[in-house]
């Protein structure tokens, strides 16, 4: 968790250094950019990370890429314009990629498949909260003291790795992989369809959150930030709820589903109501629905493709979500600053739609199925 967190603080932590940026003279459009520059970087590298997991093990590739993360942006203090700035979050953010797939292979091999949903949902805690560090710091800091935090962030949650974290399994070699891939049915794609589809709604509110309550309501950007952050704190406890409601039921899809549907609907009050009272409590629900979910798709994709393909398999489904992650940013902003919040918000509102179309829910028991799950399937603890 500590490990994510420190990764998440500053690859989903940025839309708080918007303030910062905007007052160096760039455009929002410009600071958009920037934050999507670390989700950018995810892209490049997480399907190689999971893979060196699978080969080598969690603990070392948690730590080599904390790490390394962590000097890259110690070194960006010094950056300057646009290009350089956009370069050491791009590095940055592929480097920090590690933790994504190694940490959620972590917990296919230490939990059990009825613990799984709240043990991933702890995990999965760890975006929200991250976001809420970034957005109590972040607002009252520099561009400078802010590189100087987060990079010294990792770089403790690297030290931290290498004390404590350690590996459920020796990794499975390659040539006692099963054969063929659990890719060969349709289940994990659209798992991770329904899963990219939903990173649009939870980027468009957590990116312009902040900016939506300072420009379309007139908050401080340090209150505003406090605002939020007490909103992830709710999204992190939202996700714990999710992952116990999905091993109570024994799905992961169906509660992913009825979730997708509620974001549907808040979204649509926020929209309606952009330039009332009505939209600070729709803004906070809406981010609370939108991060919920996510820990579901992340255990259902560990479970189906079994521990000797949950590092690749988690890192497609990582790739998926951060080639939606980069691109909403900039395109919402472009959207916002010539139709306003409303319409915005509003644009939204067919994706958690079409996502609660595309969930397989006739196939939960799939994993249970899968040659790769059942050959690889973890003991207790």
């Amino acid at each position: 968790m500590l490990a994510m967190a420190a990764a998440c603080t500053f690859q989903y932590g940025l839309p708080y250094l918007i303030p910062a940026f905007r007052a160096e003279g760039l455009t929002l459009a410009q600071a958009g950019l920037l934050a999507a520059a670390p989700t950018a970087g995810l892209l490049f590298t997480l399907i190689a990370w999971g893979a060196a997991a699978d080969r080598w093990g969690e603990r070392r590739v948690l730590a080599i890429g904390l790490g390394a993360a962590g000097a890259i942006l110690l070194a960006g203090i010094t950056a300057g314009g646009l290009r350089a700035l956009a370069a050491c979050f791009f590095l940055a953010g592929a480097a920090g990629a590690a933790t994504h797939a190694s940490s959620g292979r972590l917990i296919l091999g230490w939990f059990a498949a009825r613990e799984r949903g709240l043990a991933m949902g702890l995990r999965q805690t760890a975006q929200p909260l991250g976001v809420a560090l970034a957005a109590l710091v972040l607002p009252s800091l520099g561009r400078r003291e802010a590189f100087a935090f987060l990079g010294a962030f990792c770089l403790v949650a690297a030290v931290l790795v290498i004390a404590f974290v350690r590996d459920p399994a020796a990794p499975v070699a390659p040539d006692a992989l099963p054969p063929g891939t659990p890719y060969r049915t349709p289940v994990l794609w659209r798992i991770h369809a329904a899963s990219a589809l939903l990173i649009v709604p939870q980027f468009t509110v957590a990116t312009f959150a902040l900016v939506f309550l300072v420009d379309a309501h007139g908050w401080d950007p340090a209150a505003a930030g406090r605002l939020l952050a007490a909103g992830q704190i709710i999204g992190a406890l939202g996700r714990l709820a999710v992952g116990w409601w999905s091993d109570r039921t024994g799905s992961r899809m169906r509660p992913m589903r009825q979730v997708a549907l509620g974001t549907a609907v808040v979204l649509a009050v926020l929209a309606a109501g952009a330039g009332t009272g009505l939209a600070i409590p729709a803004l906070l629900l809406a981010g609370v629905l939108a991060v919920s979910p996510n820990g579901l798709a992340f255990t259902a994709v560990a479970e189906y493709a079994g521990r000797s393909w949950a590092g690749r398999a988690l890192g497609i489904q990582n790739t998926a979500q951060n080639i939606v992650a980069t691109a909403t940013p900039p395109a919402m902003a472009a959207l916002i600053a010539t139709t306003g919040y409303g319409p915005g918000f509003a644009a939204a509102i067919a994706f958690p739609l079409v996502a609660a179309a595309v969930m397989p829910t006739r196939t939960e028991s799939a994993p249970e199925r899968a040659p790769s799950a059942r050959a690889n399937s973890p003991g207790r603890r």
